[in-house]
């Protein structure tokens, strides 16, 4: 049996989201199960053309309506200069410290998984980030823009 290209475009739409709490959905009802929530929490991906997805590999792969960030960084610590952040979907990563950001709502926010998807620091693993953060020393208009010194050099946290 084969499908057109648009039945397999429907196929892909298996109603799977992610509200801004982190929370991961199916249908209207809360994915709980927690080595589940964690393998789709891994397989999110963005598509070229920015489109949200599950990948399984390059051809199977199901779209997800992501309300803010994909990814939440539980904690972090400090490994000399550098900080490692512990993620929801079980892996840890260096802090992309050039794409760190301070929302509207004073949370911090920067990129994983080399720049694909976006992640917002809990308060737990934002704490740990601020205790090398000095205010008033970056480069904005007004020279009041934070920044953070990690890895050997100065890193502006822009505001997003």
């Amino acid at each position: 049996m084969s499908f057109t290209p648009e039945e397999i475009e429907r196929f892909r739409s298996i109603g799977l989201s992610l509200d801004a709490s982190g929370h991961l959905w199916h249908q209207g009802s809360e994915v709980t199960h927690p080595g589940l929530r964690q393998a789709i929490l891994r397989w999110l991906d963005v598509r070229a053309d920015g489109k949200d997805i599950v990948r399984l590999d390059d051809t199977r792969y199901a779209y997800i309506d992501v309300a803010a960030e994909h990814l939440r960084a539980t904690s972090a610590r400090w490994n000399g200069e550098r900080v490692e952040l512990s993620l929801d979907d079980g892996s840890t990563e260096e802090l992309d410290y050039a794409t760190l950001t301070a929302g509207a709502d004073d949370g911090l926010r920067c990129r994983v998984r080399g720049g694909t998807l976006r992640a917002r620091l809990s308060t737990a693993a934002q704490q740990v980030v601020l205790e090398r953060v000095e205010a008033g020393l970056g480069d904005g208009d007004d020279g009041s823009e934070p920044v953070l010194q990690a890895a050997g050099t100065t890193w502006p946290i822009r505001t997003a």
